[in-house]
């Protein structure tokens, strides 16, 4: 059975990491020195690398072939081979999701006073480490200010702010980072050109834009394009449509050109034929809201650089521009505010596209001379 791309591309040294450069080379240079703590907290976004990386200091710090001085693991000794087949009896994974009571606790206490069986150290990674129980964490608590010399904890979460303090003093804390646009293309071009997949890069840029930073998220996006492509065509945008359910960027700016003109019949227009070429209203709606607040970034700074922004060919920076230079930011407020709450009421409309339509209505019919106002003011 073949592998999954995210897996068959993870990461097997710390040179392969993308985009987490200042965590890198903290721990290499930890490893590289000997200077192993026994507590580590991984913090950041989801698909952003913290257990990959956390199972590569693993795998590097009990490297059999690994010399003083280096860090990265050989990847052909016993030791590594059984962490990249995620069979080693001394890598202990734990998703404290569904372990996160205290008598699982107590359990893994009582296997830490064990030494490791064929490795230096015996490496506990415990994940979603912030949904532990009150009592669970504090059971952990006395193991980690003195714990045995051949364990290693290392704690990953996405949810920093829902840990505990003193969980928090007894570990070194690394900050994981999303991804940016450029990286994540990157990434996505390397993967394919290891496949030897043909691709349009503008289909690369519309998974990088849909994975919001998260490598293994857009990793997964790619699988599932690579999926529906002909085994010796090429991966288009198209493609990437059809499986996201999103429309194309012209749609979008044909909506904003619509709006702008105050043509609300045409907007209804544009809705339906997307409503029934198959394109998803409510990830249109998503999108919308996505360019209308680059619309506002754009005009409080016309230099502004987001990854949406550099998405774009230089003539739809350009539409953007004049778009938002019809409206005040107060304007712009509002109107963003308009489709978000119609986004919201389209969970529970028996008519998808009406609340889109509505606030269409709100934007295109309110008095020219007075200014747009707040859903909650409407009537």
């Amino acid at each position: 059975m073949s592998l999954v791309l995210y897996r068959k591309y993870r990461p097997k040294s710390f040179s392969e990491v993308a985009g987490q450069e200042p965590v890198i080379q903290t721990l290499t240079n930890a490893i590289s020195r000997n200077m192993i703590a026994h507590g580590y907290l991984f913090s950041g976004f989801h698909g952003c690398g913290k257990t990959t990386v956390a199972r590569l200091f693993a795998k590097s710090i009990n490297c059999q072939n690994r010399k003083d001085g280096e860090f990265e693991p050989c990847n052909k000794c016993d030791s590594c081979l059984e962490i990249n087949h995620g069979n080693s009896i001394d890598l202990i994974e734990i998703d404290a999701a569904s372990n996160r009571g205290i008598d699982e606790m107590r359990e893994l206490k009582e296997g830490i006073r064990f030494n490791p069986v064929k490795s230096k150290y015996k490496v506990f990674i415990i994940d979603e480490c912030h949904q532990l129980s009150k009592d669970a964490a504090n059971a952990l608590l006395k193991t980690l200010e003195e714990p045995p010399s051949h364990a290693i904890f290392i704690f990953a979460t996405t949810e920093l702010h829902k840990m505990i303090p003193t969980i928090l003093s007894r570990c070194q804390q690394f900050s994981f980072k999303k991804l940016n646009l450029t990286g994540l293309v990157e990434r996505l071009e390397y993967i394919l050109k290891q496949e030897k997949i043909k691709y349009e890069k503008s289909a690369l840029e519309l998974i990088a834009l849909k994975a919001s930073g998260s490598v293994r998220d857009a990793e997964k996006l790619l699988d599932q394009a690579v999926s529906f492509t002909d085994k010796d065509g090429v991966l288009k945008t198209e493609i990437l449509q059809a499986i996201l359910g999103t429309a194309d960027k012209s749609a979008i700016f044909n909506f904003l050109d619509f709006l702008q003109t105050k043509n609300a019949k045409a907007i209804f227009e544009l809705l339906t034929e997307l409503r029934f070429s198959g394109v998803d209203l409510k990830e249109f709606a998503k999108d919308l809201i996505e360019y209308l607040r680059e619309a506002l970034f754009l005009k409080i700074d016309a230099a502004e650089e987001s990854a949406l922004i550099l998405s774009l060919t230089k003539e739809e920076k350009e539409n953007l521009l004049s778009f938002s230079g019809k409206y005040t930011e107060q304007d712009l407020k509002v109107i963003i505010d308009l489709f978000m709450t119609a986004e919201n009421k389209m969970k529970y409309a028996s008519i998808l596209q009406l609340p889109l339509e509505l606030a269409v209505v709100d934007v295109c019919y309110k008095n020219a001379s007075a200014p747009l106002e707040t859903p909650s003011r409407l009537t």
